[in-house]
């Protein structure tokens, strides 16, 4: 079985990169019979079990097509909502029922989902039942929906998405076959998990925009906030900053308390207008110095300048949550807060007070964990420095908190550091604008992969992505390679050609005057290469990836990383490419 499981493996990846040579002629009728060859395999019904949920969970990726829809649709976004609304009743919920979780709802570009971390984590140490929706997940779709901090347990999540998966089938019939898309389905069980598992609140992170969103069918949040603002999702949420700002306004409610943290001028005239037509009350929050007044530093227990400003953010949230609840009603303002005056708002919002944070407040911040942004992993002689990153000004955060946090390992190591970026995008992602920041690091050889775990294995269905082909992956990891040559300004030597069935070169490996530049077909087997066997965690059985050894410059490369003292791995690009990193990485993770 593993040796067909390989051998379908290598023809589709052989498929890919004939796709690459020959403008899609010589792959074509290699994929397709492999499409024919799977489509021939009996349908096998579920049990009903755990990864019978997840298999199931998966038919409902139809993301590519669901984005469509929402461009087609962007003039009309209460169409969304009234599906959304539709589906929820069909799962036996009304939109009022929600307004039981006492919800914090959450959006931005940059920082949303630390903010709502943070956030959880503080709410948690009064002692409150929290519930956290978050998205993507980075090893277990079990990540996206948390009670107290954790990924609900297999058992629960099995039982939870029958009770909701079976509610939408017996009813498809009737509303012209129509199931949810992933995500929307996701949300509609988190939902439902919250409210059978009884929790005091509910946090929520906005999945893309706010106005748009699936989670905007939310009518009463308790509060809301905006992280940072950026470019991203340009095709669904507009091609400016103030466009996007326009649409991540639309998750303030009337009357109900929002926050942001400071932004550019132009967005933060939009989100004041937006709260304005509204009628929400919108404060800016300050920077987290105000609050260290008296000696009291707050230290962060996740890395990176960024990370103050949604401390901040968070602080303010939960201050204003804790008062509508009517804990602690008082906290000691360190400064006076402007008032949000008919004259203020036509102009921009209000400041918000910084003031003394609790004790649970601050043990909060220093404990809060959330893999995969800003995190460091240290397994013998190998550092992974570990972040998502895959917006301009999120991988400019990420390359200022790597180069801060690298420089001080490599002063305290004795012998040569050897720095390696493994580096992965996706969709309508700009990789030679993210990848041009990534320059000023000083990447001894630079690794791409496509979001694939593992090229063989018994795969773990959590992270199956069936909205791009293998094709497509590889594809778009050699242009990030050529990008990458090119943004170096590095000559490319040729040292040998690899042929390919037809005798067609494939020039997978690069030389630049000594650095290398690699493609592989997997993140295992991208991992093996760059750790040399040298990292004590890692998973070595089975033979690494012949197509991987026979590229041009991988065993002089390889050399260089088993000389060397300590070796750095800056992976970023994609939280997708951080989640398969970690799944190999971190065991517990995929527990």
């Amino acid at each position: 079985m593993m040796a067909r499981r390989l051998r379908f493996w290598e023809s589709s990846l052989f498929a890919a990169f004939l796709f690459r040579q020959t403008g899609g002629r010589a792959a074509k009728s290699k994929t397709c019979y492999t499409i024919r060859r799977l489509s021939t395999q009996p349908a096998r019904l579920p049990r009903m079990d755990y990864q019978d949920a997840i298999c199931t969970l998966n038919t409902l990726q139809t993301n590519a097509s669901f984005l469509e829809q929402v461009k087609r649709e962007r003039g009309q976004p209460q169409m969304q909502l009234e599906a959304m609304r539709l589906f929820l009743q069909r799962v036996g919920l009304k939109v009022e029922d929600l307004d039981r979780l006492n919800i914090i709802h959450v959006t931005g570009t940059k920082g949303k989902g630390s903010t709502c971390a943070f956030a959880e984590k503080i709410l948690r140490n009064y002692g409150l039942r929290t519930g956290f929706y978050s998205s993507p997940h980075l090893v277990q779709v079990r990540e996206r929906i948390r009670i107290n901090g954790q990924p609900i347990s297999k058992e629960l999540f099995t039982k939870y998405f029958w009770q909701v998966y079976n509610r939408l089938e017996k009813t498809k019939d009737a509303h012209y076959g129509t199931m949810p898309a992933y995500f929307r389905f996701l949300t509609l069980m988190a939902f439902h998990v919250f409210l059978q598992e009884k929790v005091d609140l509910a946090i929520i992170e906005v999945g893309i925009g706010g106005a748009y969103d699936c989670t905007n069918i939310i009518k009463t949040p308790w509060v809301c906030g905006v992280s940072s603002l950026g470019i991203d999702h340009t095709s669904i949420l507009g091609d400016t900053i103030e466009k996007i700002a326009w649409q991540k306004g639309g998750i303030f409610k009337p009357g109900v308390p929002a926050f942001t943290v400071k932004q550019p001028e132009g967005p933060m005239r939009v989100l004041a207008e937006r709260a304005q037509e509204i009628g929400c009350p919108l404060h800016v929050c300050p920077d987290l110095t105000p609050y260290e007044c008296e000696g009291h530093r707050l230290p962060l227990g996740l890395a990176g300048v960024h990370q103050r400003s949604n401390a901040s953010l968070a602080l303010q949230i939960c201050r204003s949550w804790l008062q509508h609840r009517g804990f602690y009603a008082d906290f000691p303002s360190i400064e006076k807060m402007e008032q949000p005056t008919q004259a203020l708002l036509n102009s921009r919002p209000a400041m918000a007070t910084a003031f003394l944070p609790s004790s649970a407040m601050a043990t909060g911040l220093r404990e809060t964990e959330w893999p995969g942004r800003t995190q460091t992993l240290k397994h013998g002689p190998i550092t992974y420095y570990l972040d998502g990153a895959h917006t301009t000004r999120s991988i400019q955060a990420c390359v200022d908190w790597f180069r801060e946090t690298a420089m001080l390992e490599e002063k305290t190591t004795v012998g040569s550091v050897v720095r390696v970026l493994l580096f992965n995008a996706t969709g309508e992602r700009d990789s030679p604008a993210l990848l041009k920041l990534l320059v000023p690091c000083q990447f001894d050889c630079a690794v791409f992969c496509p979001n694939i775990t593992e090229a063989v294995s018994s795969a773990s269905a959590d992270q199956h992505n069936y909205n791009v082909t293998v094709e497509n992956m590889l594809t778009r990891c050699l242009d990030n390679q050529k990008s990458w040559c090119w943004l170096s300004e590095k000559e490319v030597v040729p040292r040998a050609e690899l042929l390919l069935p037809g005798g067609l070169p494939l020039m997978t490996g690069t030389v630049h005057r000594g650095v290398e530049s690699l493609v592989f077909p997997c993140i295992h087997s991208a991992l093996r290469w760059i750790t040399q066997g040298r990292d004590p965690v890692m998973d070595y059985s089975g033979k690494p990836s012949t197509l991987a050894t026979m590229q041009p410059g991988a065993i002089a490369g390889a050399r260089t990383l088993q000389e060397a003292a300590h070796i750095q791995v800056l992976v970023t690009g994609s939280l997708h490419l951080v989640g398969g990193v970690l799944k190999l990485l971190d065991p517990v993770l995929s527990q």
